[in-house]
């Protein structure tokens, strides 16, 4: 049920982040030795859940994207591995955090945290790598870069409460939903592309312009994810097929189907989402309705929408590997769906 829909001309069709991973592999493997570094403690339990999920097989998008914003513009200091591990912990904390919210049993394909060692621990372990992630700021000496992302984690946690508050409300807009992503992952996204540009010390429309491609590469990645939840496979997904069905949650294939659907069709899904009867059956039946009315193939096209102003946000920045690499990761995103 996968959808495919053409970038630009079929010339972006494998792109992939390999050009990033090369990219910022030298400076990636100091980011990983310090992940390693400040997930230590001599309390046994932080350090076993935080490397179970910082060794679960993510790639580590964010922190690349902050390394590359950075020596694009030919920085060669220190900050930016502190603040791209920063932005790391910040991830996964909310990870941590998101799972015990949405009772989530696997990510990446493996027992989630809270599943191995509780509720309690997971968020706790979250809350440590965040106080961590905020000590590294405050090493790298940067008021600008530390509001970045103290104004990141304060956007993510409200779009933590503003999920709970449209959380299986099937009167839930896509203009709600879109606020949503935007809180929950874009803003991070943002934050990780902006604080590069900061300590490199470029003008402010160089800044702006990595941060818009932050934010709008954020709600691509987004959508993408919710198409693959109904059209990917668990593989690419690191959890099950329609798990976000399963758990109830409002995503933009489901909002599209729902408002394009009849009265009965609307019946079924405030008894699928809001009532609770998400079984094998019930999500197969709101396979065929997501599909009959075309709602992976318009959240695809939504996100093509924001991989457009991405690829806009860079186009006048100086041609660099690393911009060329960023280029390629906007492709990536939205090929997943293909």
């Amino acid at each position: 049920m996968g959808v495919v829909i053409s970038l630009d001309d079929g010339k972006h069709r494998d792109a992939s982040v390999k050009p990033l991973v090369e990219n910022t592999k030298p400076n990636m493997e100091r980011v990983n030795q310090l992940i390693l570094s400040k997930a230590g403690s001599d309390v046994a339990m932080i350090p076993e859940v935080a490397n179970h999920l910082i060794s679960s097989g993510g790639k580590r998008l964010r922190p690349m994207l902050t390394l590359a914003s950075a020596t694009m513009f030919g920085y060669e200091g220190e900050s930016h591995i502190k603040l791209a591990t920063a932005v790391e912990f910040m991830h996964t904390a909310t990870l941590l955090h998101d799972d015990v919210v949405d009772e989530s049993d696997l990510r990446r394909g493996r027992s989630t945290a809270r599943m191995i060692w509780g509720n309690q621990a997971s968020v706790l372990v979250g809350d440590f790598l965040l106080g961590q992630a905020f000590k590294m700021m405050v090493e790298v000496g940067s008021l600008e870069a530390l509001d970045v992302l103290a104004t990141a984690a304060s956007v993510i946690a409200e779009g933590e409460v503003l999920q709970l508050s449209v959380a299986k409300n099937m009167e839930t807009t896509e203009d709600d939903y879109l606020a949503v992503i935007r809180a929950k992952t874009a803003a991070l996204f943002s934050a990780a592309c902006e604080v590069g540009p900061i300590v490199a010390g470029v003008s402010k429309a160089e800044r702006n312009a990595l941060r818009s491609y932050g934010m709008n590469l954020g709600l691509a990645f987004q959508l993408i994810d919710d198409v693959l939840d109904y059209g990917g496979s668990a593989h690419d997904l690191g959890k099950n097929v329609g798990d976000d069905f399963r758990e109830g949650k409002i995503t933009l294939p489901v909002v599209l189907a729902y408002r394009r659907g009849s009265e009965s069709e609307r019946a079924f899904w405030r008894e699928a989402i809001e009532g609770g009867k998400s079984d094998e059956k019930a999500l197969e039946k709101a396979m065929g309705l997501i599909t009959k009315y075309g709602s992976l193939k318009d959240t695809t096209a939504r996100a093509e929408h924001y991989a457009s102003i991405a690829r806009d946000a860079l186009a006048p920045l100086p041609d660099s590997a690393e911009k060329s690499a960023l280029m390629e990761v906007i492709a990536f995103c939205v090929n997943r769906a293909s």
